[in-house]
């Protein structure tokens, strides 16, 4: 392998997400296939993966060598090291949730929905670190302005985080804002702002949009998305793939949830002392103003 420093999964998923643009459609294909079934590169022969992406395998072989890699064997030793190390077993937990699904067809859902929240949680946390969310604090406390871009369900979770934000006095805005598209906020953009924009298959228009936009205004972008092949991750300067999996319809929001209070307290822990100040007097203004229940002792 002519690529020392991609010795892990994460490092060559990383690099093949912000090669994609680069590569022929076809070479696109074969990478958007392994993006998002990397976890059978490992156990799934060339054949099956070429026909699975429909491409012939060697587009497989082109791409690893479009990546520094001698071949595609060479391109899958970092996922079978991967799993040869393997996650952490939980056995008390597997138990646990088999119980839960005795009962009837109710119990069954209820199993698989802590079953997918969990695994959503691990997906997230085991695929990135503190390092990469450390990065995005420091971005944000940086930042003149930070636009946090999401439509439907994603804005409400920007909503909440923008207002978590406002107690800690960052400077960072929910948009669409109502009434308002999101070409309207993004048109304020000046140098030293910052987007954090999120999508999730089938990926909204006007967020891809809002990327391009943003990167031909020379605005450092941060994508969060679903899938590593995602029209914006492509597009972002820094990526972060969410698990969203659930038996329900309604794609789960728990680990894209822990993804923001996660970034939310590295920005409390990188911000400036007088942060702390500021959010203990915003609530103690909060107790002042009547704004929480108290019993009536009289």
């Amino acid at each position: 392998m002519n690529v020392p420093s991609m010795n892990s999964a994460p490092q060559v998923l990383n690099e093949l997400t912000s090669r994609l643009a680069t590569f022929t459609p076809e070479l696109q294909k074969a990478a958007a296939h392994v993006l998002e079934n990397a976890n059978l590169v490992s156990i799934t022969s060339i054949r099956t993966m070429a026909q699975g992406a429909e491409v012939k395998p060697n587009t497989l072989v082109r791409m690893a060598r479009a990546l520094g890699f001698d071949g595609y064997e060479d391109f899958r030793k970092p996922f079978r090291e991967q799993v040869i190390r393997g996650r952490e077993d939980f056995p008390d937990r597997a138990r646990w949730l088999q119980s839960l699904s005795k009962g009837g067809k109710l119990s069954s859902l209820y199993a698989e929905m802590a079953s997918a929240s969990i695994e959503n949680i691990e997906g997230l946390f085991s695929e990135t670190s503190a390092t990469a969310l450390k990065e995005v604090a420091d971005a944000i406390v940086k930042a003149r302005v930070t636009y946090v871009l999401g439509v439907g369900f994603a804005n409400a979770i920007a909503s909440n985080f923008a207002y978590l934000a406002s107690m800690a006095g960052s400077s960072i805005v929910a948009i669409p804002r109502n009434g308002s598209l999101p070409v309207d906020d993004l048109a304020r953009m000046e140098k030293g702002d910052l987007l954090i924009a999120m999508t999730f298959k089938p990926y909204r228009r006007e967020v891809v949009e809002g990327v391009e936009l943003a990167r031909a205004q020379g605005i450092e972008v941060i994508g969060i998305s679903d899938s590593p092949a995602s029209p914006i991750l492509v597009r972002a300067d820094r990526r972060f793939v969410v698990p969203t999996e659930t038996p329900q319809f309604f794609p789960s929001t728990v680990a894209l949830t822990a993804l923001f209070e996660t970034i939310m307290a590295f920005v409390v822990a990188e911000a400036k002392p007088d942060v702390i100040s500021n959010i203990e007097r915003f609530h103690q203004r909060r107790h002042e103003f009547g704004i929480y229940w108290k019993e009536d002792t009289k």
